[in-house]
């Protein structure tokens, strides 16, 4: 897949450009707003434009929203990335052992997974961060344990595919060992359908940080657009703005993630762009059969 053909597709340009002006603002946070965004700085309930000083307004404690938008992308961003990693280690880990072995590993793999996907993974979240005390790296902790069966299952399939291929026959043939298979031979061929879920990974994390800083469950201690979710549901009906902005941020950065991951499936996807190819000529073969 060549970036050029790749950033031409709508869905792909658009995700990008959404999420780089994200990663823009969690980059720049510290330049542009060097003091804590948790200080109250002005008087609150300034509703946006009403200060030039602060464009996007105050929250009901005094503090700008403007720099808890941008501190806030720092952590929310921060918080997806590190839960998809560790969704992918463990996921790939697991799928990949289960899914090459096959046989009682296989089994006992599987019925872990299935333990992890019978409890819903927003309810054990909860759990495991109500235990451990809220904090940002329990959070992350909580959602990554809990994110990675989705991914265990996909390796798995795709390594139960590969392992009978011809080029992983000719490796056994020649002695290779279960090392080299497993990530020389077979993990760089299943990556693709696994990159492809990294952006949902992400996505969803975002979304189950901002949801657990909504009940609460946050760490106190930073600011990530769900704990300024959460703060603004005390003054929903008199000053919604403050909901609205880091709902707003939210809602666009999942956009994007799912544009993306949209995106990739299309690009690595050959299947998908030929029948949409072969589905184009039909409509036009059948256009042209109408004409006169």
């Amino acid at each position: 897949m060549k970036p050029l053909t790749f950033l031409r597709q709508p869905s792909a340009f658009v995700g990008a450009l959404l999420l780089a002006l994200a990663l823009v603002a969690a980059l720049s946070a510290n330049w542009l707003f060097p003091g804590d965004p948790l200080d109250m700085v002005a008087a609150p309930y300034q509703w946006p434009g009403a200060d030039r000083a602060f464009p996007l307004g105050t929250d009901l404690m005094g503090r700008d929203l403007l720099a808890g938008l941008f501190h806030g992308a720092r952590v929310s961003l921060s918080v997806g990335g590190t839960v998809a990693v560790i969704a992918l280690v463990l996921g790939v880990l697991i799928g990949g052992v289960a899914g090459y072995f096959g046989g009682a590993i296989d089994r006992v793999l599987m019925a872990i997974t299935e333990f992890f996907q019978t409890v819903p993974p927003f309810l054990l979240a909860i759990i495991l961060v109500a235990i451990l005390t809220p904090s940002l790296s329990t959070i992350v902790f909580a959602l990554g344990v809990t994110a990675w069966p989705g991914i265990a299952r996909l390796t798995r399939g795709e390594f139960i595919v590969l392992r009978e291929r011809e080029f992983v026959r000719a490796s056994i043939a020649l002695g290779a060992s279960d090392a080299h298979l497993i990530f020389i031979e077979i993990l760089p061929n299943a990556l693709t359908p696994i990159l492809v879920s990294t952006a949902l990974l992400v996505a969803n994390a975002i979304l189950s940080e901002a949801a657990l800083s909504f009940l609460g469950l946050g760490d106190p201690n930073v600011v990530s657009w769900g704990s300024m979710v959460g703060t603004g549901r005390e003054a929903l009906r008199t000053a919604w703005y403050m909901i609205a902005v880091p709902g707003s941020a939210i809602a666009l950065t999942v956009l994007a993630l799912n544009l993306l991951s949209d995106a990739l499936h299309a690009a690595f996807n050959p299947r998908l762009s030929r029948s949409r190819r072969d589905d184009a000529a039909s409509r036009l073969e059948a256009v042209e059969g109408l004409r006169p």
